[in-house]
């Protein structure tokens, strides 16, 4: 038996018909929607009208400037209450007893009493005015009357006319008439156009004190974009800052919050004001929210500087103006002004500008120098600003050990008599000595001091860039002692601490250029043996305070809040070279940036200040050296040196050889065996250049040869 198939859905679609296979179907077209009812269009366009950004704005500005006056109307009524009753002494009052500040709220009780005491006496004698303004009246103008009478007399007597006796009293009723009918003429207009100037001066008032809601200000004044800072706005930036105990004593202060405020003012890129704060809150409690009290006042959190002055209780705000501080500063004087010259005693490096735009400089003079902060932020170019203004003074010896190795100071070739560049662990092996040479010249120069106390010393300089990577060199010698480290045993590190403990009184400078501090890489008894400490953009306070040292962190610096890549050249700097305001344990400098050509030229010119410098390369000092050869090359391009200059650079050049054993009468024994010797100059004895050339090019051609022994 067949399955039946049963359809439970009637096909509606007529059947297909093939009757006319030429005939082609048309579809109907689409329907077009009803139009819409004329209310509806009429609300439409009535909301388009009234929410487009022209009418809003529109709005906004009528109500601003009624409102305005509104608000000026306020004020003004405010400001004649407070001159006419004690209330601003209540709340002075009421502010400085909240603040904490007895002895300031007892001289504003004083202040209120003696306002009280003179107003009252002003009113008793409101009794007696009456009687003695009438008293007044008669008397003056019987005098009046009686003067013009007499004026007449005289008058009279002089034109022989009797007449003449009244007319200076007519020329007195003339002019009151006159002035009457002046008044007469002007009342009319003047009260027509009265009550509008009256307006247009409360509207002023309004306007300037921006009294009105905030919906119905400027757009650029309700996002806070260049909004000036006023008291107002600070004592609000402060209440709500999160401190319950700054938050109540402000409440209670009221409109007198400000009280609290000294004047604010203008400081460079922006402004500054010292808030005294209440009792029971402490500076450090404002300090650890800097970031919310610069969104309070609509700043950045980098354009707010919150430092500790001397007085009490106290904390400094200095307030960049929107977006200054990411504007760049101008060109270093060093690569504008070619006639600049140099003084490492007296003089000053100029390094850039404070936060108020005044220039700042530091002085170099026998102080060690420490400058530290993340990679890529700037520090090579603020270390070698100052070497570029030093090396203008024709005194400074430079030996610079560059463990980059990319060429930041190759400027320095032919200024510099020890040039180290690159950082594979022979050329920490170089740097170590280098300074360890410093070390040896320190000690000769601490000996001639302790023979003649009078001794001057020309300034060196020994610059180490990265020298983290020096201390963690995990190099050994032949000896077995590490090159890097931080312990006894460490070549770099006792050097550099010998050097920072007795150098600067015989002007033997320790610079070092370091990033990321950490105790391994930048040891404390290092760090803390430089007098400049400066630091760029760093990641923690722990770092800040291995760069600053922890007085500094305390007193308000902060280069862990500097922002990476952004604040390039930004250093914070505690030092007593450097001009800091009173009361500050540091100060924030953006320094200039000298680029490597304009570098050059600055070399350029202060290698033309000298006679030519030979730059040194340390090697190895276990081989054999030809001695007559090496006081040629570090006599270099001078035509003539001193024995001791001579002395001095053959001992930098290889230590381990020509050591103490070499002394004038070993070089002059060494030139008199070429047939030279060394001559006088002005009472000198000098080696000449071309003497010595002359007795190399003799020993060429006789065949001989010199080795030092």
């Amino acid at each position: 038996m067949g399955d039946t198939v049963v359809h439970l859905h009637k096909d509606t679609d007529p059947p297909a018909t093939d009757s006319r296979p030429d005939l082609i179907v048309v579809p109907d077209p689409p329907t077009a929607p009803p139009p819409l009812p004329l209310w509806v269009r009429s609300g439409r366009a009535v909301k388009t009208a009234v929410t487009h950004e022209r009418t809003t704005t529109a709005a906004r500005a009528l109500a601003r400037h009624t409102l305005y006056v509104a608000g000026g109307a306020r004020i003004v009524a405010r400001r004649t209450w407070d001159g006419r009753t004690a209330a601003r002494y209540e709340r002075m009052l009421r502010a400085a007893e909240a603040a904490g500040n007895y002895e300031a709220a007892a001289e504003w009780e004083e202040r209120g009493q003696r306002f009280r005491d003179a107003r009252h006496r002003r009113r008793m004698d409101l009794l007696h005015s009456p009687l003695d303004a009438a008293k007044g009246v008669a008397v003056g103008t019987g005098m009046g009357i009686g003067s013009l009478v007499a004026l007449g007399v005289v008058l009279a007597i002089a034109n022989k006319d009797v007449t003449d006796v009244i007319t200076p009293i007519s020329a007195v009723i003339e002019f009151i008439a006159l002035i009457i009918r002046i008044v007469q003429i002007v009342w009319g207009p003047l009260v027509t156009i009265g009550p509008f100037l009256a307006l247009l001066a409360l509207w002023s008032v309004g306007r300037h004190q921006q009294a009105a809601p905030q919906w119905a200000l400027p757009a650029n004044v309700r996002g806070g974009e260049g909004e000036p800072i006023t008291p107002s706005i600070v004592v609000k930036a402060l209440r709500d800052l999160g401190v319950p105990a700054l938050r109540n004593a402000i409440k209670e202060m009221g409109d007198a919050g400000a009280s609290m405020l000294s004047p604010i003012t203008i400081a460079g890129c922006g402004v500054e004001v010292d808030v005294t704060l209440p009792s029971g809150v402490a500076t450090n409690e404002v300090q650890k929210r800097r970031r919310k009290l610069a969104e309070n006042l609509t700043r950045h959190e980098h354009e707010v500087f919150i430092t500790i002055p001397q007085a009490a209780r106290t904390v400094r705000l200095w307030i960049a103006d929107s977006g200054a501080l990411d504007e760049p500063i101008g060109p270093s004087p060093l690569a504008t002004d070619e006639t600049l010259t140099a003084d490492y005693t007296k003089g000053k490096a100029p390094w850039g500008q404070d936060l108020r735009g005044d220039a700042a400089a530091l002085s170099l003079y026998q102080r060690h120098l420490l400058i530290t902060g993340l990679s890529n932020q700037g520090k090579t170019a603020a270390l070698r600003a100052l070497a570029l203004w030093a090396c203008l003074d024709r005194r400074v010896e430079f030996r610079i050990a560059d463990l980059k190795g990319a060429g930041d100071w190759a400027m320095f070739d032919g200024l510099a008599t020890v040039l180290i560049q690159g950082p594979a662990d022979e050329q920490v092996i170089e740097a170590t000595e280098m300074v360890e040479g410093l070390v040896e010249e320190m000690n000769r120069r601490i000996e001639i001091r302790r023979r003649d106390p009078g001794a001057v010393f020309d300034p060196l300089i020994g610059i180490v860039d990265e020298a983290q990577v020096a201390f963690m060199c995990p190099v050994k010698d032949e000896d077995g002692r590490p090159y890097g480290g931080s312990k006894a045993v460490s070549r770099y590190f006792m050097a550099v601490r010998k050097v920072n403990n007795q150098g600067r009184v015989v002007d033997v400078l320790m610079w070092q250029g370091t990033q990321d501090p950490t105790d391994q890489n930048l040891p404390k008894l290092v760090r803390e043996g430089a007098h400049t400490r400066a630091s760029l953009a760093l990641g923690t306070e722990s770092q800040a305070r291995m760069a600053l040292g922890d007085k500094a962190v305390d007193g308000g610096a902060a280069p862990h809040l500097l922002r990476q890549g952004l604040d390039k050249g930004t250093l914070v700097v505690a030092s007593d070279g450097i001009e800091i305001p009173a009361g500050q344990a540091s100060i924030t400098v953006r320094t200039h940036y000298i680029d490597d050509e304009q570098a050059t030229a600055i070399t350029d010119r202060a290698k033309a200040l000298r006679d030519g410098v030979a730059t040194l390369r340390v090697v190895d000092q276990t081989e054999e050296r030809d001695a007559l050869a090496d006081v040629a090359t570090v006599i270099g391009d001078a035509p003539r040196l001193r024995t001791n200059e001579v002395l001095k650079r053959l001992h930098a050049l290889a230590p381990k050889v020509y050591g103490d054993q070499w002394t004038n009468d070993r070089l002059k024994s060494l030139l008199e065996e070429h047939g030279e010797e060394p001559k006088k100059s002005h009472g000198v004895m000098v080696v000449h250049r071309d003497h010595v050339l002359r007795a190399l090019a003799n020993r060429d051609t006789d065949g001989s040869a010199s080795a030092a022994q």
